[in-house]
């Protein structure tokens, strides 16, 4: 492991004030600490922001605000979480594991970097390490990599479980940087590679996550569905966290959709939410929506699985909060 300086952050403000090229923030580390011990990240400072005083859960009128420091183990056990967004709930508990979970932060969860395979190796050519250098994984290893929104550059996958309900939720990001403060709504934290696969959020450099904000629960059903190789610490195939309203004449009120495991960010399912609002909630209908979701897809030879498993995992959840 490259040498590095270690500072800890008196506040979010010194932590943001502190920073300089080369610097990284560290909250639980189980993820950053990983690519530092590969070689991949090779901070020249870490700047500890863990112990700040952002490690709360709390009502805010009909929200409620998230403290980026706050444990993933503890969220998923708050009662506000629990009772009000079980979907957030059952969405963190799919991730990682128990261990991880104990010490992974809600901003790290959020910033872990989309990846795979490629990016841990540093012996192989990776554009999220280094731009320009190729991307392997196209004509290599990608059984379990993107089917939408990749790139000749990419086809990476968001590991993140938890951001998948958040985009979901529509949740709001809180940031402060030396610009200031801002807020980013999710969808909108994360990008698409493009021509540039280094840059995983619209995060300038310096930027701090200090809290996530989550809007009065929606209406109607909502629930958290993870496929993947083996029951614990194993990233999605494919995920979704779906909310479904239907009213009392069968027409559904209001649908939301988001997907894991299928893109270089948690992916909202906006074509299939459009076909569906206002229209039946029947098994037909669903079949319909995942299909118009999944014609933009873009399947890699290995990966093409993919593409039936969603829609028949969107069709599926669906029809079970439709009943």
């Amino acid at each position: 492991m490259k040498p590095f300086e270690y500072a800890r952050a008196g506040s979010a403000s010194e932590a943001v004030r502190g920073f300089r090229p080369g610097t990284m923030y560290l909250g639980g580390g189980t993820n950053l600490v990983d690519l530092m011990r590969l070689g991949v990240a090779e901070p020249e400072q870490l700047v500890d922001v863990s112990r700040l005083p952002l490690d709360v859960v709390e009502p805010v009128r009909d929200r409620i605000r998230i403290g980026a420091a706050v444990r993933n183990s503890d969220l998923a056990a708050d009662p506000l979480v629990r009772t009000r967004y079980p979907m957030l709930a059952r969405a963190v508990l799919t991730g990682a594991s128990g261990q991880v979970r104990n010490m992974a932060t809600v901003a790290g969860n959020l910033l872990q970097r989309t990846r795979c395979g490629y990016f841990q190796d540093v012996s192989r050519p990776c554009n999220k390490r280094r731009p320009g250098s190729g991307c392997p994984a196209i004509a290599g290893d990608h059984a379990n990599l993107a089917v939408l929104g990749g790139s000749p550059s990419c086809v990476a996958t968001h590991p993140s479980d938890m951001a998948v309900a958040l985009a979901a939720l529509d949740a709001e990001v809180h940031v402060t940087g030396q610009g200031g403060d801002r807020i980013i709504p999710m969808p909108g934290l994360h990008r698409l590679p493009g021509e540039e696969p280094e840059r995983d959020t619209v995060l300038e450099p310096g930027d701090l996550i200090t809290a996530v904000e989550l809007p009065a629960p929606p209406k109607g059903a909502s629930v958290y569905r993870k496929v993947r190789e083996r029951a614990s610490f194993a990233f999605a195939l494919v995920s979704i966290a779906a909310v479904l309203d239907v009213r009392y004449d069968g027409v559904v009120a209001d649908c939301r959709i988001a997907l894991g495991g299928v893109a270089h960010v948690p992916w909202r399912a906006e074509r299939a939410e459009r076909a569906l609002i206002g229209g039946p909630a029947t098994g037909e209908a669903f079949l319909a929506a995942a299909e118009a979701e999944l014609a933009q897809a873009e399947p890699l030879p290995r990966n093409a699985f993919k593409v039936p498993l969603a829609r028949n995992l969107i069709v599926r959840t669906l029809e079970e909060l439709a009943s």
